[in-house]
């Protein structure tokens, strides 16, 4: 039987760049056998961390809004990717504010240990993604039994659709499918 794959998809916009890096991705996943799920945090309710750290007792946010459930979700996944715009050099807000909502999972007993990042922007230079995988590596680093095993850089695309045909689709297709 294959992996979990969870998939956070961190665009604000539908059907963007990063949406399609995500969508092929998965498919190289589901083909090599993994069950696969995608997580679009548009739309959510995902309110900021407060700090409490009452999640360290309790493994669950105190908060009830969407992100305790996509963390628990988490948690169960072998495997975790995040697709992300990069926005001033670094990942979305959106992504930002789920990884520190994803507190509770710190010293618990989570599932992954292999994390990948899909990453697009207007911006070509393969140096502007290097914030965006700095920020992800410092989160993974929090988890001793996790890796950042994989980075997929979509550089030149900005408006919707801009990807296609770009090279990115298809290494992030063999990267989904060597999960």
């Amino acid at each position: 039987m294959g992996k979990k794959v969870l998939l956070l998809s961190a665009s604000p916009r539908k059907n963007g760049n990063s949406s399609a890096l995500a969508d092929a991705f998965l498919r190289g996943a589901a083909e090599a056998g993994n069950e696969t799920e995608k997580i679009e945090l548009s739309g959510k309710q995902i309110g900021f961390c407060r700090g409490c750290l009452a999640c360290h007792d309790t493994s669950r946010c105190v908060i009830r809004d969407d992100a305790d459930e996509i963390a628990q979700k988490m948690r169960r996944a072998d495997v975790i990717a995040f697709a992300t715009p990069v926005y001033y050099y670094c990942v979305s807000g959106q992504l930002k504010t789920m990884l520190d909502r994803a507190n509770p999972l710190y010293g618990s007993d989570y599932a992954f240990r292999s994390v990948y990042l899909l990453l697009t922007a207007a911006d070509d230079a393969p140096s502007a993604a290097d914030g965006s995988v700095k920020a992800v590596q410092g989160w993974v680093d929090c988890f001793e039994r996790a890796s950042l095993c994989g980075c997929v850089f979509a550089g030149g695309v900005e408006g919707v659709g801009d990807i296609a045909g770009h090279s990115a689709l298809a290494e992030a297709y063999a990267l989904g499918k060597g999960v």
